[in-house]
């Protein structure tokens, strides 16, 4: 028998519930929640435990809680905008120089071949977190787009955050 309800069937799952949290709102200012701007609340905590690689004088550099590949940075600005041209010229600049500086030490501590970079501007674009700007950096490596993201549609990070942050923090004065 196929197809019943909790009957086997030909797919292989990899269950990954602790996402739910986050689809559902967790950490995430929403219409019609009360969440803080995770960006905004970062700030004010260590950099180990808010996982900040890199602060500047106007946008700061943290690991991505919720990885597209491994060592996924962001880049975040000090103060709460929503919008690119919402931002000074020294936010923008930082933010850009921020973001070469963090493809250096990447590059120097986990080899990385290329990147994706970008800025998801607006909910309707993608935004997690709409409210607050914030530059995405993904390595990129030959292969790392092998059967488990495109048949399994999972990811697999190899190392804890905490362990990628500790590398990069102490690489990047290095480059």
């Amino acid at each position: 028998m196929q197809g019943g309800a909790g009957m086997p069937d030909a797919w292989q799952r990899l269950w990954a519930p602790h996402r739910m949290s986050y689809l559902d709102g967790e950490n995430r200012p929403l219409p019609g929640n009360d969440v803080p701007c995770p960006f905004c609340k970062i700030i004010e905590l260590s950099d180990e435990e808010a996982l900040i690689v890199f602060r500047g004088k106007k946008a700061y550099v943290v690991m991505n809680l919720y990885p597209y590949n491994a060592g996924h940075l962001l880049i975040c600005t000090n103060r709460h905008v929503a919008d690119l041209t919402d931002l000074d010229e020294a936010e923008r600049n930082e933010i850009t120089a921020l973001t070469a500086h963090a493809m250096l030490v990447v590059r120097k501590v986990s080899n990385a071949l290329g990147f994706n970079i970008g800025i998801n501007q607006g909910a309707v674009s993608g935004a997690g977190i709409a409210g607050h700007i914030h530059q995405h950096l993904v390595p990129r490596w030959a292969g790392d787009a092998n059967f488990m993201p495109i048949i399994g549609k999972t990811k697999v990070i190899p190392q804890l955050l905490s362990e990628s942050r500790a590398q990069l923090a102490a690489a990047w004065n290095q480059v």
